[in-house]
Parts: structure tokens; C-alpha cells; sequence
């Protein structure tokens, strides 16, 4: 929801959907710090290793960044009131607001992109990240999702 100015005054500030746009604040410092610790550990080592390297060279950066962080997270899934025994694991939660997918495959295909949306739609996160980093480029191999 999306509140409109009351006024045509254009002095004045429009209002605006406050919580939305403070979970976007803090969302996004925190989804720069990410993209910054796989540019650091892409432009280290390079694309060509298995995704459990890239996870452990995360957690790092992570933690010398002082960020929290929780690895493999499992996400309950709900059906009809009632929890499903298996969750869904998600590589990492950071700050306790932004979904982190880590892959190492020639291509993201359509099959990881609605894996993301589907963490997204089951959770009350309302960003994703999902990077590859056997992308050549880094920049090429994240993309950022937000609900």
C-alpha cells in the first residue's frame, strides 16, 4: 500500500508507506554488504569451485563483518494450519532479512529463479539474493529479488 500526498503543494513531502520503506532501509545496506563479499570472494578466487567453497568463503566474509547470519536455514512450510516435517533449507539468512541462494552452475536456469520466489512467498522475508559464482563476471551471476 502506497499512500498518496494530500496535497498538489509540491513543498510538501509526500507520505509514504513507512514500513515498507524501512524494511527496504535496512534491506538495503545489508544487500550491499552481500553483493560486496561475493564480489571480494569471486574476484579471490575466481568461478570453477563447488558451491560448499563459495558457502564457507560467505560465512567468512560474514563473520569478519561482524553481519548475523544463519547457515542453512530451515524455513518451516505450512499446509493448511499444520507444519510439514521437511523445510526448506536456504543457504543462509542474513540480518534476519535477506534470503542468500548460492550457486555454482553454468547458468541460472528458471528452475533456481522460482525456488527464490518460493522461499519469498513462504516466508515474510521480502528480499532474495540469489548468486552464482560461475558466472565469469560476478555483476552477471546476482540477481535480487524483492516482494
Amino acid at each position: 500500500m502506497v499512500l498518496l500526498p494530500q496535497s498538489h503543494n509540491e513543498h510538501e513531502e509526500p507520505q509514504r508507506d513507512v514500513f515498507r520503506s524501512s524494511k527496504l532501509e535496512k534491506e538495503n545496506p545489508v544487500s550491499k554488504e552481500i553483493v560486496d563479499c561475493a564480489f571480494k570472494i569471486h574476484t579471490s578466487i575466481g568461478p570453477g569451485l563447488m558451491e560448499s567453497a563459495y558457502q564457507e568463503c560467505m560465512e567468512k566474509e560474514f563473520i569478519k563483518r561482524g553481519m548475523s547470519f544463519k547457515k542453512e536455514y530451515q524455513m518451516p512450510v505450512w499446509y493448511e494450519e499444520e507444519r510439514l516435517q521437511t523445510p526448506y533449507r536456504v543457504d543462509f539468512l542474513v540480518e534476519d532479512c535477506i534470503i542468500v541462494e548460492l550457486k555454482a552452475v553454468e547458468k541460472i536456469m528458471p528452475v533456481h529463479q522460482a525456488q527464490i520466489l518460493t522461499y519469498l512467498k513462504l516466508s515474510d522475508y521480502k528480499m532474495a539474493l540469489l548468486i552464482n559464482f560461475s558466472s565469469p563476471l560476478i555483476k552477471d551471476g546476482i540477481k535480487r529479488f524483492v516482494l
